[in-house]
């Protein structure tokens, strides 16, 4: 008998010991973004953390933190470099403080298309540039979809080129985004994303330029009368996680996370693209008035921005530059 109870004690505490070692296992992961709840970037987080708990059968458990409710971009990448935040999605070009060649994709007017931009991102140029993320402590795992920046103001319509000039913007805050604003005669002013509504409602700006789908969610027409479809840059979003929170992984964890990365990514573009057409409808029933530049204008604008973009080339890189526009030629013949 006391043998028999020996036994019965000694599978209980191998039981409670396993139990244990599982319980370890489990992770916890905060997945933020600036974008809030609703738009088509917290959509495609909402996919990823789906796919991941399903797949690890709960053992990795995804928070999301929409809105910007855990700081600005540059405070995440800072929290990500630390451990203190796993995951994040920013626009792609938050990193060329990080990594001089991101200032790429901040480069204007440089895709014509999403097909064009699918391209770069999911090619050789956009893996080459995650991976030069692994030694600032981060590692890039897919891309989500901003989409195509338009400008929005509260002074007047914007029908021609020399309209830009004079008014107040606000930029993402970084180099390139400030020299192109103001090669086209407006006064850059860089804010993080979420002071932007509030320094429109006090006209301490006159607008700002982001994408439809953005401006939409964010409720910018009650501060802003007017839009015009500039689609003067576009934005991928990198979706990212700390390297610290990563190198904790299995090899098993690592690809269910990378997958579902990807996964969720083409999730995420499908609902971007669907979505910009009822964004537009609703920010012209709330008031805003939506002009277009013909392409004598659209014109004018590039050939102002060109100093800029080859400026930026030579920090890019010119071998970089060139792969990227000898993809692009390919795609355009």
């Amino acid at each position: 008998m006391k043998r028999k109870t020996f036994k019965t004690l000694a599978a209980a505490l191998a039981l409670t010991a396993f139990g244990t070692l599982v319980h370890a296992q489990d992770k916890t992961l905060k997945f933020a973004t600036q974008n809030p709840k609703g738009h088509p970037i917290v959509m495609g987080m909402e996919k990823f953390a789906e796919i991941v708990q399903t797949k690890t059968g709960g053992k990795i458990k995804v928070n999301l933190f929409p809105g910007g409710t855990l700081g600005s971009d540059q405070a995440n990448v800072s929290a990500i470099q630390g451990g203190t935040l796993e995951m994040a999605s920013m626009n792609s070009g938050i990193f060329a403080s990080q990594v001089k060649e991101f200032a790429l994709y901040d480069f204007p007017f440089l895709f014509n298309n999403e097909k064009e931009a699918d391209l770069v991102v999911d090619g050789p140029v956009g893996k080459k540039l995650h991976d030069k993320l692994q030694d600032k402590g981060i590692v890039g795992l897919a891309y989500f979809e901003l989409g195509f920046r338009t400008v929005t103001n509260s002074r007047r319509p914007i029908l021609k080129a020399e309209d830009l000039e004079g008014l107040k913007l606000r930029v993402i805050p970084n180099p390139i985004n400030v020299d192109w604003v103001r090669a086209l005669g407006a006064n850059p002013t860089p804010l993080p994303f979420p002071e932007v509504y509030g320094a429109l409602e006090q006209k301490a700006i006159d607008g700002q330029e982001n994408p439809l789908t953005v401006i939409n969610a964010n409720k910018f027409f009650e501060v802003q009368k007017h839009v015009v479809l500039s689609n003067h840059q576009y934005n991928p979003q990198s979706v990212v996680i700390s390297k610290k929170f990563w190198d904790g992984l299995d090899a098993a964890q690592k690809k269910i996370v990378q997958d579902a990365a990807l996964e969720a990514a083409k999730f995420q573009r499908q609902q971007a693209r669907a979505q910009v057409a009822s964004a537009l409808e609703n920010m012209k029933k709330n008031g805003m008035q939506v002009t277009e530049l013909n392409a004598t204008e659209l014109g004018k604008l590039r050939d102002k921005v060109r100093p800029v973009t080859a400026k930026y080339g030579v920090s890019v890189g010119q071998d970089l530059l060139k792969e990227v526009q000898d993809q692009l030629a390919k795609v355009r013949k």
